[in-house]
């Protein structure tokens, strides 16, 4: 197992927050300067975490420049830098990738965004409809890995043309390729295209079926790949704590702020919201839907929007149980993400399968 944080780059505070845009966001008490957010990332680093996400939008600044920053912060901690396939030719965006990799030491990874809602798409200038977007962004990486290669080619396809592209020099270290969506279309790019499906957290049986379904695709194109979850995590010593802690923030979220939200919601096309939508139905009850898995904050947060919700041990159990399913990585936030990722990396990985196997080998390597 592999585990990730967020870099809340819009702000943070003790409240659920939007990741991208300001419908439905509770206030930011702490401002996303750069030394917060590499406080927040030397945090995550300490805790154990291999890499930091980024989101990517209309509410954010822009991830190719804050990363670069925060990276100076950091030693070991990858940058999982949000980029909107489409928004930059895949030809610059591999010259970016190779400059953030000689400035950082290698710590770029990249998470591949479509983009799931139009009015936010045609705000930046795209009028794609949705099969057209995930068409592009599948031609996009095509031509994004020709040209890491750094061998001269040519390609011509329906949304780029180019003439003896590529690097100057390969890239020898080419960042991993995360990429999201639940749609049959983002599916069918994961499989030919990822080194990293993303899925946000849902029930333990709909995440089993995803896994199995991506595995089949991706063998079909003679590959394999790794997988990933996004979740929030509320976590505290005792079960008790920690959905009292859940309760508050579920209060902090009033009725206008859900209204808003959902509204926006309503309007998106991505299967993957849809999917978040589903699970908590608009409204603050029954929101538990699945042992220790809260949909509670999907009500006012776009994108992921399930919370692991329990004791230390508890939570721990439910990522293991994950991982048993096939997930093999795990993005993990919570408010305020500063004193969170301490908590988390201190209580919570511990006690996962990965971590208890991590404290034997220290222990076996300690006593010879």
């Amino acid at each position: 197992m592999t585990f990730h944080w967020f870099l809340p780059t819009s702000g943070d505070s003790d409240q659920v927050g939007a990741a991208t845009v300001t419908t439905g966001a509770a206030r930011h008490d702490r401002a996303a300067t750069v030394e917060y957010l590499g406080a927040v990332a030397r945090a995550a680093e300490e805790a154990g975490f291999s890499a930091a996400l980024t989101p990517v939008g209309s509410g954010c600044p822009d991830p190719w420049i804050v990363c670069s920053a925060v990276a100076q912060h950091t030693s070991t901690l990858r940058m999982l830098v949000a980029v909107r396939a489409g928004f930059a030719l895949p030809t610059l965006v591999a010259q970016q990738a190779q400059a953030f990799q000689s400035i950082s030491g290698g710590r770029l990874a990249i998470n591949i965004v479509t983009g799931g809602d139009p009015a936010e798409q045609r705000a930046y200038g795209d009028f794609l409809d949705h099969s057209a977007r995930y068409a592009r962004t599948a031609e996009y990486l095509e031509v994004l890995r020709l040209a890491w290669a750094g061998r001269p080619f040519d390609h011509t396809g329906e949304h780029y043309r180019v003439e003896a592209g590529g690097l100057a020099v390969p890239l020898t270290d080419p960042p991993p390729i995360y990429f999201g969506g639940a749609s049959p279309a983002a599916e069918a790019v994961a499989a030919r295209y990822a080194d990293v499906q993303l899925m946000w957290g849902e029930p333990p049986a709909a995440i089993a079926d995803r896994v199995a379904r991506i595995r089949r695709l991706a063998a079909g194109h003679g590959r394999t790949l790794r997988t990933g979850i996004r979740l929030h995590v509320i976590a505290r010593e005792t079960a008790a704590q920690a959905w009292a802690e859940a309760d508050r923030l579920l209060a902090g979220m009033d009725a206008d702020r859900i209204a808003a939200a959902q509204a926006r919601f309503a309007q998106m096309d991505s299967v993957g919201q849809a999917r978040m939508t589903a699970l908590n139905e608009g409204t603050t009850t029954g929101l538990t839907i699945a042992p220790n898995l809260w949909a509670g904050v999907g009500l006012v947060r776009e994108g992921a929007g399930t919370a692991l919700v329990g004791s230390y041990d508890e939570v721990a159990a439910r990522i293991d149980e994950y991982a048993a399913l096939g997930v093999d990585e795990f993005v993990l936030s919570a408010w305020p993400h500063l004193e969170e990722a301490v908590r988390v990396g201190r209580h919570v990985l511990p006690r996962t399968v990965a971590g208890r196997a991590a404290a034997a080998r220290l222990t076996v390597s300690a006593a010879t």
